[in-house]
Parts: structure tokens; sequence; C-alpha cells
């Protein structure tokens, strides 16, 4: 490391611990963190200081607090660098970049473009406009509901739904909430619509085409662009398994790496057309009846999966460094990821017993299992440099909560993800 710099990470979950340890693997750091409250992928770490304000994940409180931050390194010698692990901190931190940036480096796009791509009716018509082939979708608004004005949709059931606004989507419970639903029929369709709206929901709803097949046909792609707008890293995954949890459905607990040629085309052009800047995460699926890859959504900042990528040996870490402390990215080409198989590193985020016993059976499993076999996997939060054993302890005891998950609700939920023809 030529050049001393200091990274400040935005929140405390696993995505965070995995920006900690990208950092402690390339840099031997051990980095500071911000967060509202303290999540277990980040207690007991050797390696990540989690600083906590209550309030800290939303403002006036955010802006208050790095005020106060932006005196204390208003002198500071080294460049300090501020890294959101969450969609809430990478809004906080598009928000208030002017301001910030008199005493950060603060690697993310502009608010108004941001606050387009975070909505998914915004990322769907960029995508459209782009030329990035995405699910059939359909708008439910509260006045549609209301109006009883929301059953007719140009596509058949089965269908998806999920929230516009996953931040007031927080804030509703009720029997049967999950983070998305796949809905068979009309009954069912008026059934959970009516019980969002009837328990405060009031944002849109987001009606799609539900694209056949497993878990196994979705993808993950992380992008780094760096501050010349110019893609220099593409890291494609294969997912194998998620999360059967109803509030965690969609999260990845298995990935495979991958190399595709036309999808990183695709995504280089969409984001360099964009002017894009930092981290991007974009969640894809397999449609087999078009033999299209669809986008489904933007993450405007690292997957909490992404540590698959520093794993398979493009540290997550080091693009911000490169860029913005030694400003040596922009003479070099982009990186176009695992393009050889014979480095591919399995990335797990649960025992390799559960996987190899609830991963739909196919050619990708297999090869995931030799290489699990061959000892060529890893995890984000086992780490050998930080293994206190109350750390060890607590995430040997995550770890093992997955088996109840996925007794409990693999079988309840394995009929949501696909028909039973769809097998």
């Amino acid at each position: 490391m030529s050049k001393k710099f200091t990274p400040i990470l935005l929140g405390s979950d696993i995505n965070v611990y995995g920006m900690a340890r990208s950092f402690n693997e390339e840099y031997g750091l051990r980095v500071k963190a911000m967060a509202d409250t303290q999540l277990a992928a980040t207690r007991y770490s050797k390696i990540v200081d989690v600083e906590l304000h209550h309030g800290f994940s939303e403002d006036p409180v955010f802006i208050e607090v790095m005020r106060q931050k932006m005196k204390e390194y208003e002198n500071h010698e080294e460049p300090v660098i501020l890294i959101a692990c969450g969609d809430g901190y990478a809004e906080l931190l598009a928000k208030h970049r002017d301001e910030l940036s008199k005493v950060f480096i603060v690697p993310y796009i502009d608010y108004d473009l941001l606050k387009k791509l975070i909505s998914k009716e915004g990322f769907y018509q960029i995508a459209e406009e782009y030329g990035l082939p995405y699910p059939k979708t359909h708008i439910i608004t509260m006045e549609d509901f209301e109006q009883k004005n929301f059953l007719d949709f140009p596509f058949d059931y089965p269908v998806e739904l999920k929230p516009e606004d996953p931040v007031s989507w927080l804030d509703v419970q009720f029997e049967g909430r999950k983070k998305a639903f796949t809905i068979h029929d009309e009954a069912e369709l008026v059934d959970i619509v009516g019980k969002i709206y009837g328990n405060g929901y009031k944002a849109d709803l987001i009606l799609q085409d539900f694209i056949p097949g497993d878990d196994s046909n979705m993808r993950v792609l992380n992008a780094y662009v760096d501050k010349n707008h110019q893609v220099k890293m593409m890291c494609m995954g294969h997912p194998l398994l998620e999360d059967p949890t109803p509030q965690s459905i969609g999260n990845y607990m298995a990935i495979l790496p991958e190399y595709n040629e036309k999808l990183y085309e695709q995504v280089q052009t969409f984001l360099e057309k964009l002017n894009y800047t930092g981290m991007a995460n974009f969640d894809i699926k397999y449609d087999r009846r078009d033999g299209q890859y669809k986008f489904f959504e933007i993450n405007l900042r690292q997957g909490r999966s992404s540590f698959y990528v520093t794993l398979n040996g493009y540290n997550l870490a080091k693009w911000y460094i490169d860029d913005y402390v030694e400003d040596s990215l922009k003479d070099k080409d982009t990186v176009y990821g695992n393009k050889l198989k014979s480095k591919h590193v399995l990335w797990l985020g649960v025992p390799a017993k559960i996987f190899n016993e609830y991963a739909f059976e196919n050619e990708a499993k297999e090869t995931a299992k030799e290489l699990i076999h061959e000892g060529r996997y890893g995890t984000t939060v086992f780490y050998d440099k930080d293994r206190g054993f109350k750390r060890w302890l607590l995430m040997k005891y995550m770890f093992h909560n997955y088996y109840a998950r996925y007794k409990q609700y693999y079988q309840v939920n394995k009929g949501q993800y696909f028909k039973s023809e769809d097998k």
C-alpha cells in the first residue's frame, strides 16, 4: 500500500463484515463502521469497530452525526472514504454528497439519478430506454385498490407481487407478510393486496410476469464503475440456493462463479450510458421461454452476498482505493471476472450440508459439490484472522439456525418459487 487512507463503512450487517474483511485481507486494516444498531455479523470482531448512534439510519440523525464527523476529520492527513453497505445509507450519501464531499470521498451517483434507480418503476423505465430486458410489469396503486381496478394486466398467472417502496414496507406487518409474493390466481391476488393496503401500506405495488424455474435460474452481477464513469470490473455469480424464510426470500445462500460475455456487455453499456459511479449490484433471472436474462433491479452498492467477488480474486475494497486514493484505474482495462473455471471458488452463506440437501439437482450443483470436495469454497463470516471464541461461537450459532429455517419454511415456500411442472 503506497498511500494511507481511512475507510468508514456504514451499517453493521454481513455486507459490512464482507467489506471490512476485504479491507483487512488487502491492506491489513482494522476498519471503523457506523450504524444505528449492532447486528450479529460484526459483533465481537477484531477487524471492524462499530460505532453506534441511535437513529443513524435516517435523517436528521444521520446528517447531524456526519457533520460532527466532518469537524473531526476536516484536518485529517489521510483521505477518508465513506462506503455504504445498505440501500438506506447509499441514499443518504447521495442525498448529502455535495456537503459530505468537502471532507470525505463519497463514491456515489447524484441524488436525482439514485431516486430514479432505487424506484423499481424508475429502474424499469430506464431499462426500457436503454434496452435492458426486464420482466413484464404492471403497477398497482392504492387508488386502483380502492376502486377495485387491479385485476386486469397483460400476462397470466402465476405472478410476482412486491412493494415498490421497500422502506415503508418495513413498517407493514400482518400474518403471512413476505418480502415478495408468488400468486397463483385472482382470489389470492385480491386477498394479498387487501391485506397489504389494509395494514397501512400506501405506496405502489409491482406486479410482474412470473419467470418459471427454480433458484438456480437466478444470476447476480457486481460491477465497479470508476469516477470517470468507466466500468472497470464485473463479476458474475450463479446463485444455487436462496433463503426460504418469508422475510428473507431472495437472499442468496450459495453462489457459484460464472462468466457470461453477453451479459457483461449489456451491463457495461447500460452503466456507462447512465454516467454511473461506484459499485452496482444486479439481480437477474434466466427466462427459458425466450432465452433472455431479465433484470429485476439494481442495488446502488455491493450486495449482502457480494463477498463472493473478493473470494474469487477481485477484492471489493481495492477498486475504491485504486480509483480514489491511488488514482490508478484510469489507464487500466476492464476486468471481466471468472473466465477461468480453474480458479473458481464457491461462496456459501449456509453450512455445506444444507446446500447439499436443499439446492436443486442440476449440473451447476454437481460443479459446486466438486468445489466443496476440493476445499475450494468459503464464507463471508468465518475468517481465520478473526477467530475469537465469542465470535466463532456466535457465527456457528447463526449458521446452525439455518437448519431449523429450512426445515420449517423450505417445503412451504418451495412451491412459491415455481409450479410443479417447472421443476
